[in-house]
């Protein structure tokens, strides 16, 4: 048995429905059991199990036993543990230190009411600064679950401090208690497909179109949306990678400058001001940021300001344009990104 801090894994809704209220109040919010009442006096697993089967008598044993294991889990959380939040509203990863472990509010909002008091402390970490044995790990499709295997733990401590996945140590053997090794088994054997694709696509873009490569697929994601483009010498474009335009020359709005930054590490506001800084010298109507590992908190807050003429795209924006692209891709792009689609059963 170990003092040391645990990480857990809690998403805020399936489409990051409560993010902005877990960040803003300082929580992790479960949401998703908007049926169980509060289980501040719960002291053991037999006590939620039965919890669940009172307050959702339709379930089936393995969804009782599915419920129960991510509630639990919620309950077990102590202060000094780490909290790891994957974003849905921006493609980014929030990690924080437990304050004061599992509380009940009463909240009009269900999906407000079974919440983690959380200091944050990063939130705009991109996944792309995250490797991709961790990822599988955050992958894990259960709202609640406690991230053990990989030194996920250690890693995720030091991406809260440092920005970057440093890998696993060689010499750390994986340890926990018979009770949590079931709980965890259970929550990590069931991964969110879709998400665990896309990181790997993502994984292999970052390779494979690393540096300039990175302005070459924009500029053939961009001719495909009907864009005529035209990448920027090397040197002599002011901070610009691409110019694009509609009509057969280019010459017709809306006429876009594009910039293109490839580096894991989330864009700051100064590259926000200076991009919009140099729409008019170029003639230009609208920018469009591509920054692969995202933008800081400073940097969307002056987007806001900027709604009518600079967009962000980050990496899961890009991959989005190039999955729904890829067919009108050129057969280059396409054989240096070899994708295709498959079939899931989806998961409730």
């Amino acid at each position: 048995m170990t003092d040391a801090p645990k990480a857990w894994l809690v998403r805020s809704g399936g489409g990051g429905e409560s993010e902005n209220f877990a960040l803003e109040h300082g929580f992790a919010a479960g949401g998703g059991f908007n049926e169980i009442p509060n289980l501040t006096e719960v002291v053991s697993r037999d006590e939620v199990k039965e919890i669940v089967r009172v307050a959702l008598p339709h379930l089936s044993n393995a969804a009782v036993a599915n419920y129960t294991s991510q509630l639990w889990s919620m309950r077990r959380v102590r202060p000094g543990d780490l909290i790891v939040l994957p974003m849905k509203t921006t493609s980014q990863i929030a990690l924080g230190t437990v304050k004061d472990g599992y509380k009940y509010r009463e909240d009009d909002d269900p999906r407000k009411r079974h919440v983690i008091s959380v200091d944050w402390q990063r939130t705009d970490v991109p996944r792309t600064a995250i490797k991709q044995d961790l990822l599988y790990s955050l992958g894990a499709a259960q709202t609640v679950c406690q991230i053990t295997r990989n030194d996920g733990a250690w890693r995720l401590q030091k991406i809260m401090e440092a920005g970057n996945d440093p890998g696993a140590r060689d010499e750390t053997v994986e340890s926990m208690e018979a009770e949590d090794a079931d709980a965890t088994d259970a929550a990590e054997s069931t991964f969110d497909l879709e998400r665990i694709g896309r990181d790997q696509i993502q994984a292999y873009v970052s390779q494979e179109f690393a540096g300039h490569g990175l302005e070459r697929l924009v500029a053939a994601v961009l001719s495909a949306e009907g864009f005529f483009t035209q990448q920027a010498s090397r040197g002599a474009d002011g901070g610009i990678d691409i110019f694009a335009g509609q009509g057969p020359l280019g010459l017709d709005s809306p006429r876009l400058i594009v910039q293109v930054k490839s580096s894991p590490a989330p864009v700051d506001a100064k590259v926000v001001r200076e991009l919009h800084g140099v729409l008019t010298t170029h003639g230009a109507e609208q920018a469009l940021l591509v920054a692969w590992g995202g933008v800081n908190k400073v940097a969307r807050q002056e987007l806001r300001n900027q709604f009518f003429r600079v967009r962000v795209w980050d990496a899961e924006d890009l991959l989005n344009a190039v999955l729904r692209n890829y067919e009108r891709l050129s057969e280059e792009i396409r054989a240096d990104l070899p994708l295709k689609r498959i079939w899931s059963l989806v998961e409730e």
